[in-house]
Protein backbone atom coordinates (compact mmCIF):
# COMPACT_ATOMS: atom_id res chain seq x y z
CA UNK A 1 0.00 0.00 0.00
CA UNK A 2 1.95 3.45 -0.85
CA UNK A 3 0.42 6.85 0.46
CA UNK A 4 1.63 10.45 -0.93
CA UNK A 5 4.06 12.16 1.31
CA UNK A 6 4.02 15.53 -1.60
CA UNK A 7 5.53 18.39 0.21
CA UNK A 8 3.40 21.24 -0.91
CA UNK A 9 4.68 24.95 -2.24
CA UNK A 10 3.64 26.33 1.85
CA UNK A 11 4.89 23.26 3.34
CA UNK A 12 8.85 24.21 1.42
CA UNK A 13 8.30 27.89 2.13
CA UNK A 14 7.91 27.19 6.02
CA UNK A 15 10.72 24.56 6.13
CA UNK A 16 12.55 27.24 4.26
CA UNK A 17 11.70 30.11 6.79
CA UNK A 18 12.45 27.72 9.69
CA UNK A 19 16.40 27.30 8.78
CA UNK A 20 16.88 30.29 7.43
CA UNK A 21 16.12 31.64 11.05
CA UNK A 22 17.97 28.56 12.81
CA UNK A 23 20.84 29.30 10.35
CA UNK A 24 21.19 32.82 11.40
CA UNK A 25 20.74 32.52 15.01
CA UNK A 26 23.66 30.20 14.93
CA UNK A 27 26.11 31.91 12.69
CA UNK A 28 25.04 34.76 14.81
CA UNK A 29 26.25 33.26 18.25
CA UNK A 30 29.71 32.82 16.17
CA UNK A 31 30.72 36.35 16.36
CA UNK A 32 31.25 35.03 20.24
CA UNK A 33 33.36 32.37 19.88
CA UNK A 34 37.09 33.83 20.06
CA UNK A 35 38.63 30.26 21.56
CA UNK A 36 38.33 26.58 21.47
CA UNK A 37 36.91 27.00 25.47
CA UNK A 38 34.15 29.42 24.34
CA UNK A 39 33.69 26.72 21.17
CA UNK A 40 33.32 23.48 23.69
CA UNK A 41 32.05 24.86 27.09
CA UNK A 42 30.47 28.15 26.57
CA UNK A 43 32.70 29.91 28.90
CA UNK A 44 31.23 28.08 32.12
CA UNK A 45 28.33 30.55 32.02
CA UNK A 46 25.16 28.35 30.75
CA UNK A 47 22.19 29.09 31.88
CA UNK A 48 20.52 26.09 33.38
CA UNK A 49 17.67 25.66 31.63
CA UNK A 50 18.95 26.46 27.91
CA UNK A 51 21.50 23.33 29.50
CA UNK A 52 18.34 21.71 30.46
CA UNK A 53 16.60 22.39 27.06
CA UNK A 54 20.17 21.13 24.86
CA UNK A 55 20.44 18.05 26.62
CA UNK A 56 16.80 17.19 25.89
CA UNK A 57 17.17 18.09 22.22
CA UNK A 58 20.77 16.61 22.31
CA UNK A 59 18.83 12.63 23.87
CA UNK A 60 15.95 12.82 21.14
CA UNK A 61 16.65 13.23 17.46
CA UNK A 62 14.09 12.33 14.67
CA UNK A 63 15.51 8.63 16.25
CA UNK A 64 12.05 9.18 18.32
CA UNK A 65 9.97 9.31 15.68
CA UNK A 66 11.15 6.89 13.20
CA UNK A 67 12.69 4.12 15.57
CA UNK A 68 10.30 4.53 19.11
CA UNK A 69 7.01 5.59 16.41
CA UNK A 70 7.65 2.24 14.69
CA UNK A 71 7.41 0.23 17.78
CA UNK A 72 4.26 2.24 18.82
CA UNK A 73 3.13 1.57 15.75
CA UNK A 74 3.76 -2.15 15.81
CA UNK A 75 3.02 -3.05 19.43
CA UNK A 76 1.66 0.55 20.64
CA UNK A 77 2.17 1.99 24.29
CA UNK A 78 5.08 -0.42 25.36
CA UNK A 79 7.22 2.40 23.20
CA UNK A 80 6.61 4.81 26.28
CA UNK A 81 7.34 2.56 28.74
CA UNK A 82 10.71 1.77 26.60
CA UNK A 83 11.45 5.57 26.34
CA UNK A 84 10.89 6.58 29.81
CA UNK A 85 14.12 4.20 30.25
CA UNK A 86 15.68 7.92 29.20
CA UNK A 87 14.01 10.41 32.18
CA UNK A 88 14.54 7.64 35.02
CA UNK A 89 18.46 7.30 33.67
CA UNK A 90 18.72 11.47 33.53
CA UNK A 91 16.55 11.59 37.16
CA UNK A 92 18.61 9.33 38.53
CA UNK A 93 21.92 10.61 37.39
CA UNK A 94 20.80 13.70 38.75
CA UNK A 95 21.74 12.74 42.50
CA UNK A 96 24.35 10.62 41.43
CA UNK A 97 26.39 11.79 38.88
CA UNK A 98 25.27 15.74 38.03
CA UNK A 99 27.32 17.76 40.89
CA UNK A 100 30.26 15.35 40.74
CA UNK A 101 30.41 16.31 36.65
CA UNK A 102 30.17 19.90 37.63
CA UNK A 103 33.06 19.50 40.69
CA UNK A 104 35.40 17.86 37.70
CA UNK A 105 35.28 21.05 36.32
CA UNK A 106 36.13 19.92 33.06
CA UNK A 107 36.09 20.56 29.19
CA UNK A 108 35.81 17.59 27.95
CA UNK A 109 34.97 13.85 29.74
CA UNK A 110 38.12 12.61 28.68
CA UNK A 111 40.24 15.08 31.12
CA UNK A 112 38.70 13.34 33.69
CA UNK A 113 39.84 10.23 32.95
CA UNK A 114 43.64 11.13 32.80
CA UNK A 115 43.23 12.43 36.46
CA UNK A 116 41.21 8.87 37.34
CA UNK A 117 43.35 6.49 35.65
CA UNK A 118 45.99 8.17 33.76
CA UNK A 119 47.32 9.41 30.62
CA UNK A 120 46.88 5.77 28.80
CA UNK A 121 43.49 5.63 29.97
CA UNK A 122 42.62 8.89 28.75
CA UNK A 123 44.09 8.22 25.21
CA UNK A 124 42.72 4.83 24.97
CA UNK A 125 39.00 5.88 25.56
CA UNK A 126 39.26 9.30 23.75
CA UNK A 127 40.01 6.99 20.54
CA UNK A 128 37.27 4.09 21.04
CA UNK A 129 35.21 6.91 22.40
CA UNK A 130 35.64 8.65 19.19
CA UNK A 131 34.57 5.66 17.23
CA UNK A 132 31.84 4.68 19.24
CA UNK A 133 30.34 8.52 18.79
CA UNK A 134 30.92 7.80 15.20
CA UNK A 135 28.60 4.88 14.98
CA UNK A 136 26.22 6.24 17.31
CA UNK A 137 25.67 9.13 15.04
CA UNK A 138 25.29 7.11 12.18
CA UNK A 139 22.16 5.99 12.99
CA UNK A 140 21.34 9.03 14.14
CA UNK A 141 22.40 10.34 10.42
CA UNK A 142 20.16 7.62 9.00
CA UNK A 143 17.22 8.52 10.53
CA UNK A 144 17.55 12.15 8.89
CA UNK A 145 18.08 10.81 5.71
CA UNK A 146 14.89 8.29 6.23
CA UNK A 147 13.04 11.40 6.48
CA UNK A 148 14.19 13.39 3.39
CA UNK A 149 14.17 10.03 1.27
CA UNK A 150 10.48 9.91 2.11
CA UNK A 151 9.70 14.09 1.92
CA UNK A 152 11.99 14.24 -1.34
CA UNK A 153 11.87 11.33 -3.26
CA UNK A 154 15.41 11.00 -2.91
CA UNK A 155 17.76 8.57 -2.51
CA UNK A 156 18.84 8.25 1.38
CA UNK A 157 22.10 8.69 0.84
CA UNK A 158 21.40 12.54 -0.60
CA UNK A 159 18.89 13.25 2.80
CA UNK A 160 22.24 12.85 4.74
CA UNK A 161 24.19 14.35 2.66
CA UNK A 162 21.96 17.53 2.75
CA UNK A 163 21.35 17.14 6.75
CA UNK A 164 24.96 16.75 7.34
CA UNK A 165 25.44 20.08 5.04
CA UNK A 166 22.94 22.16 7.18
CA UNK A 167 23.93 21.44 10.53
CA UNK A 168 27.76 21.90 9.81
CA UNK A 169 26.58 25.73 8.37
CA UNK A 170 25.99 26.63 11.64
CA UNK A 171 27.97 24.39 13.99
CA UNK A 172 30.96 25.26 12.34
CA UNK A 173 31.17 28.87 13.12
CA UNK A 174 29.87 29.13 16.28
CA UNK A 175 30.23 26.43 18.49
CA UNK A 176 28.39 25.34 21.72
CA UNK A 177 26.62 28.81 21.96
CA UNK A 178 25.39 28.01 18.07
CA UNK A 179 24.44 24.82 19.59
CA UNK A 180 22.41 25.97 22.89
CA UNK A 181 20.10 29.04 20.91
CA UNK A 182 19.27 26.93 18.02
CA UNK A 183 18.02 23.98 20.39
CA UNK A 184 15.65 26.28 22.20
CA UNK A 185 14.76 27.54 19.15
CA UNK A 186 13.73 24.05 17.66
CA UNK A 187 12.77 22.79 21.24
CA UNK A 188 9.95 25.37 21.17
CA UNK A 189 8.92 24.12 17.79
CA UNK A 190 9.40 20.79 18.06
CA UNK A 191 7.15 20.86 21.34
CA UNK A 192 4.71 23.10 20.01
CA UNK A 193 3.83 21.15 16.91
CA UNK A 194 3.81 17.67 18.75
CA UNK A 195 1.47 18.75 20.91
CA UNK A 196 -0.75 20.46 18.02
CA UNK A 197 -0.52 16.96 15.92
CA UNK A 198 -1.74 14.79 18.34
CA UNK A 199 -5.89 15.55 18.91
CA UNK A 200 -5.73 15.46 14.92
CA UNK A 201 -4.37 12.56 14.99
CA UNK A 202 -6.92 11.18 17.62
CA UNK A 203 -9.78 12.57 16.26
CA UNK A 204 -8.97 11.22 12.47
CA UNK A 205 -8.65 8.18 14.57
CA UNK A 206 -12.47 8.08 15.88
CA UNK A 207 -11.28 9.44 19.19
CA UNK A 208 -9.46 7.47 22.24
CA UNK A 209 -12.21 5.31 23.03
CA UNK A 210 -12.49 3.98 18.92
CA UNK A 211 -8.66 3.48 18.97
CA UNK A 212 -8.49 1.53 22.14
CA UNK A 213 -11.68 -0.65 20.81
CA UNK A 214 -9.72 -1.25 17.19
CA UNK A 215 -6.49 -2.09 18.78
CA UNK A 216 -6.53 -3.43 22.53
CA UNK A 217 -3.19 -4.82 22.49
CA UNK A 218 -1.86 -1.47 21.60
CA UNK A 219 -3.07 -0.12 25.02
CA UNK A 220 -1.17 -2.68 26.84
CA UNK A 221 1.93 -1.06 28.34
CA UNK A 222 3.44 -3.87 28.10
CA UNK A 223 2.69 -5.58 24.82
CA UNK A 224 4.78 -7.67 22.84
CA UNK A 225 8.63 -9.07 23.63
CA UNK A 226 9.50 -5.36 24.46
CA UNK A 227 7.22 -5.53 27.41
CA UNK A 228 8.49 -8.24 29.08
CA UNK A 229 9.98 -7.78 32.55
CA UNK A 230 13.64 -8.69 31.66
CA UNK A 231 13.90 -7.15 28.16
CA UNK A 232 13.08 -3.41 30.22
CA UNK A 233 15.27 -4.12 33.05
CA UNK A 234 17.70 -4.43 30.62
CA UNK A 235 17.15 -1.85 28.28
CA UNK A 236 16.75 0.08 31.64
CA UNK A 237 20.53 -0.94 32.83
CA UNK A 238 21.75 -0.28 29.37
CA UNK A 239 20.08 3.14 28.89
CA UNK A 240 21.15 4.54 32.60
CA UNK A 241 25.27 3.54 31.83
CA UNK A 242 24.50 5.27 28.39
CA UNK A 243 22.69 8.37 28.95
CA UNK A 244 24.94 9.08 32.46
CA UNK A 245 28.43 9.06 30.25
CA UNK A 246 26.38 10.76 27.13
CA UNK A 247 29.28 13.60 26.48
CA UNK A 248 27.20 15.89 25.27
CA UNK A 249 24.89 15.27 28.76
CA UNK A 250 28.70 15.98 30.46
CA UNK A 251 29.30 18.89 28.66
CA UNK A 252 26.72 20.80 29.11
CA UNK A 253 26.96 19.71 33.00
CA UNK A 254 29.94 20.99 33.11
CA UNK A 255 29.25 24.53 31.22
CA UNK A 256 26.71 25.53 33.88
CA UNK A 257 27.90 27.81 36.60
CA UNK A 258 27.60 25.86 39.81
CA UNK A 259 26.63 22.26 41.03
CA UNK A 260 23.20 23.70 41.99
CA UNK A 261 22.54 24.53 38.56
CA UNK A 262 23.80 21.32 36.98
CA UNK A 263 21.32 19.63 39.64
CA UNK A 264 18.19 21.73 38.08
CA UNK A 265 19.55 21.19 34.81
CA UNK A 266 18.84 17.31 34.94
CA UNK A 267 15.38 17.41 36.95
CA UNK A 268 14.23 19.89 33.95
CA UNK A 269 15.68 17.74 31.36
CA UNK A 270 14.03 14.70 32.60
CA UNK A 271 10.57 16.01 32.84
CA UNK A 272 11.03 16.84 29.30
CA UNK A 273 11.53 13.47 28.62
CA UNK A 274 9.07 12.02 30.53
CA UNK A 275 6.32 14.08 28.79
CA UNK A 276 7.39 14.29 25.55
CA UNK A 277 7.06 10.11 24.09
CA UNK A 278 3.32 10.46 25.70
CA UNK A 279 2.65 12.86 22.94
CA UNK A 280 4.87 11.88 20.53
CA UNK A 281 4.21 8.48 20.17
CA UNK A 282 0.48 8.17 20.59
CA UNK A 283 -0.13 9.44 17.37
CA UNK A 284 2.25 6.54 15.47
CA UNK A 285 -0.43 4.49 16.75
CA UNK A 286 -2.91 6.50 14.92
CA UNK A 287 -1.45 5.46 12.32
CA UNK A 288 -1.40 1.90 12.68
CA UNK A 289 -5.41 2.43 12.63
CA UNK A 290 -5.74 5.16 10.10
CA UNK A 291 -3.40 4.10 7.74
CA UNK A 292 -2.22 0.30 7.98
CA UNK A 293 0.34 -1.75 5.97
CA UNK A 294 3.26 1.22 6.12
CA UNK A 295 6.79 0.68 7.32
CA UNK A 296 6.58 1.04 10.55
CA UNK A 297 9.65 3.36 10.33
CA UNK A 298 8.05 6.14 7.94
CA UNK A 299 4.38 5.60 9.78
CA UNK A 300 4.77 8.81 12.10
CA UNK A 301 5.98 10.81 8.67
CA UNK A 302 3.31 9.43 6.21
CA UNK A 303 0.19 10.09 9.12
CA UNK A 304 1.39 13.78 9.53
CA UNK A 305 1.07 14.13 6.04
CA UNK A 306 -2.30 12.81 5.47
CA UNK A 307 -3.76 14.60 8.47
CA UNK A 308 -2.43 17.75 8.56
CA UNK A 309 -2.98 21.20 6.40
CA UNK A 310 -0.27 22.82 3.87
CA UNK A 311 1.98 24.46 5.70
CA UNK A 312 1.70 22.68 9.45
CA UNK A 313 2.93 19.44 7.98
CA UNK A 314 5.96 21.31 6.81
CA UNK A 315 6.20 22.99 10.49
CA UNK A 316 5.77 19.57 11.62
CA UNK A 317 9.06 17.88 8.88
CA UNK A 318 11.08 20.97 10.45
CA UNK A 319 10.04 19.93 14.19
CA UNK A 320 11.15 16.27 13.41
CA UNK A 321 14.68 17.51 11.08
CA UNK A 322 14.80 19.77 14.61
CA UNK A 323 15.47 16.76 16.41
CA UNK A 324 17.75 15.19 14.52
CA UNK A 325 19.83 18.53 13.66
CA UNK A 326 19.94 19.36 17.16
CA UNK A 327 21.24 16.00 18.28
CA UNK A 328 23.84 15.66 15.31
CA UNK A 329 24.91 19.71 16.16
CA UNK A 330 25.93 18.48 20.15
CA UNK A 331 27.35 15.21 19.22
CA UNK A 332 29.84 16.91 16.26
CA UNK A 333 30.98 19.66 19.50
CA UNK A 334 31.60 17.05 21.85
CA UNK A 335 33.57 14.42 19.63
CA UNK A 336 35.58 17.38 17.68
CA UNK A 337 36.23 18.51 21.48
CA UNK A 338 37.49 15.27 22.29
CA UNK A 339 39.76 15.26 19.11
CA UNK A 340 40.83 18.60 19.28
CA UNK A 341 41.54 18.49 23.63
CA UNK A 342 42.14 15.31 24.13
CA UNK A 343 43.97 14.05 21.01
CA UNK A 344 45.44 17.05 19.77
CA UNK A 345 46.17 19.46 22.44
CA UNK A 346 47.34 16.36 24.80
CA UNK A 347 49.48 14.46 22.34
CA UNK A 348 51.10 17.17 19.90
CA UNK A 349 50.54 20.49 20.91
CA UNK A 350 49.90 21.55 24.77
CA UNK A 351 50.75 24.78 24.12
CA UNK A 352 48.57 25.81 21.46
CA UNK A 353 47.14 29.02 21.05
CA UNK A 354 43.55 30.28 21.46
CA UNK A 355 42.91 30.76 17.24
CA UNK A 356 44.74 27.46 16.80
CA UNK A 357 42.26 26.18 19.00
CA UNK A 358 39.51 27.14 17.11
CA UNK A 359 41.19 25.86 13.87
CA UNK A 360 41.30 22.36 15.36
CA UNK A 361 37.96 22.21 16.28
CA UNK A 362 36.52 23.43 13.16
CA UNK A 363 38.22 20.76 10.66
CA UNK A 364 37.69 17.86 13.44
CA UNK A 365 34.00 18.77 13.27
CA UNK A 366 34.53 18.82 9.51
CA UNK A 367 36.04 15.56 9.59
CA UNK A 368 33.83 13.91 12.39
CA UNK A 369 30.34 14.96 9.90
CA UNK A 370 31.98 13.45 7.19
CA UNK A 371 32.43 10.10 8.70
CA UNK A 372 29.34 9.78 9.78
CA UNK A 373 27.75 10.62 6.92
CA UNK A 374 29.60 8.05 5.32
CA UNK A 375 28.91 5.48 7.77
CA UNK A 376 25.01 6.00 7.84
CA UNK A 377 24.36 4.30 4.47
CA UNK A 378 25.07 1.22 5.63
CA UNK A 379 22.27 1.22 8.67
CA UNK A 380 19.78 -0.25 6.80
CA UNK A 381 22.09 -3.16 6.59
CA UNK A 382 22.15 -3.87 10.47
CA UNK A 383 17.93 -3.68 10.36
CA UNK A 384 17.11 -0.33 10.54
CA UNK A 385 17.25 2.16 12.92
CA UNK A 386 16.02 1.15 16.72
CA UNK A 387 18.29 -2.29 16.24
CA UNK A 388 21.03 -0.75 14.78
CA UNK A 389 20.85 1.30 17.88
CA UNK A 390 20.69 -1.72 20.53
CA UNK A 391 23.36 -4.20 18.92
CA UNK A 392 25.63 -0.96 18.68
CA UNK A 393 25.11 -0.06 22.14
CA UNK A 394 25.89 -3.17 23.01
CA UNK A 395 28.64 -4.08 21.23
CA UNK A 396 30.68 -1.13 22.13
CA UNK A 397 28.90 1.43 23.92
CA UNK A 398 28.24 -0.27 27.84
CA UNK A 399 32.11 -1.58 27.45
CA UNK A 400 33.60 1.83 27.39
CA UNK A 401 31.61 3.88 29.37
CA UNK A 402 31.12 2.02 32.24
CA UNK A 403 34.91 3.54 33.71
CA UNK A 404 33.24 7.09 32.66
CA UNK A 405 30.16 6.40 34.76
CA UNK A 406 31.53 4.47 37.72
CA UNK A 407 34.82 5.72 37.79
CA UNK A 408 33.65 9.08 39.17
CA UNK A 409 31.94 7.03 42.16
CA UNK A 410 33.97 4.44 43.29
CA UNK A 411 37.69 5.12 43.65
CA UNK A 412 38.89 1.08 44.09
CA UNK A 413 39.12 0.17 40.52
CA UNK A 414 42.45 0.95 38.43
CA UNK A 415 43.60 1.27 34.93
CA UNK A 416 43.99 -2.56 34.81
CA UNK A 417 40.27 -2.54 35.47
CA UNK A 418 39.21 -0.31 32.44
CA UNK A 419 41.29 -2.36 29.79
CA UNK A 420 39.99 -5.51 31.52
CA UNK A 421 36.12 -3.85 30.98
CA UNK A 422 36.71 -2.85 27.93
CA UNK A 423 38.28 -5.94 26.16
CA UNK A 424 36.29 -8.72 27.91
CA UNK A 425 33.19 -6.69 27.31
CA UNK A 426 33.42 -6.25 23.76
CA UNK A 427 34.47 -9.50 23.44
CA UNK A 428 31.65 -11.02 25.29
CA UNK A 429 29.35 -8.89 23.26
CA UNK A 430 30.80 -10.12 19.99
CA UNK A 431 30.51 -13.73 20.81
CA UNK A 432 26.77 -13.10 22.52
CA UNK A 433 25.98 -11.78 18.57
CA UNK A 434 26.72 -16.21 17.48
CA UNK A 435 24.61 -17.35 20.13
CA UNK A 436 21.01 -16.57 18.34
CA UNK A 437 18.95 -18.64 20.37
CA UNK A 438 19.79 -16.68 23.62
CA UNK A 439 17.21 -13.85 24.08
CA UNK A 440 18.93 -9.72 23.39
CA UNK A 441 18.24 -9.25 27.12
CA UNK A 442 19.97 -11.89 28.47
CA UNK A 443 23.11 -10.77 26.15
CA UNK A 444 22.55 -7.36 27.57
CA UNK A 445 22.79 -8.28 31.16
CA UNK A 446 25.50 -11.09 30.52
CA UNK A 447 27.47 -8.36 29.17
CA UNK A 448 27.10 -6.12 31.89
CA UNK A 449 28.05 -8.61 34.27
CA UNK A 450 31.07 -9.32 32.36
CA UNK A 451 31.83 -5.66 32.55
CA UNK A 452 31.75 -4.90 36.18
CA UNK A 453 33.77 -8.38 36.76
CA UNK A 454 36.49 -7.00 34.72
CA UNK A 455 36.53 -3.69 35.88
CA UNK A 456 36.02 -4.29 39.44
CA UNK A 457 38.57 -7.85 39.01
CA UNK A 458 41.25 -5.06 38.12
CA UNK A 459 41.85 -4.58 41.33
CA UNK A 460 43.44 -7.98 42.80
CA UNK A 461 46.21 -6.56 39.98
CA UNK A 462 47.36 -3.34 41.92
CA UNK A 463 45.91 -0.44 44.21
CA UNK A 464 43.36 2.29 42.63
CA UNK A 465 45.15 5.76 41.56
CA UNK A 466 43.07 8.12 44.20
CA UNK A 467 42.18 11.21 42.25
CA UNK A 468 39.53 13.29 43.15
CA UNK A 469 37.32 13.38 46.07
Amino acid sequence: MSFSTTLSGLDIAVIAVYFAVTLFAGLFMGRFVKSGKDFFSGGNKVPWWMGAISSYMAMISSFVFIAHGGVAYQDGLVAVIVFWSCAFSVLAGTWIFAGRWRRANVSTPMEYLERRYGAGVRQFISWCGIGFRILDNMVRLYTLGLIASVLLNISIEKGIWIGVGIVLAYTLTGGLWSVLVTDVIQCTVLLGVSIAVLPVALGAAGGIGALSDALPSHFDPFNGHRGEFWYLFAYYAMVFIKYNANWAFIQRLASVPTERDAKKMSVLTAVLLFVFPVVALLPAICARHIIPGVNPEESYIRLCCQILPGGVFGLMVSAMLAASLSTLASEFNVTSSVLTKDVYERLWRPNATPREQLLVARLTTLLVAVLVAVGAAYVQALGGAFEANKILMGLIGVPIVIPSVFGILWKRPNTKGVILCIVLGVASGFLALKLPALKWQFKTLLQIAVCFAGYFGGCLFGTAKREME
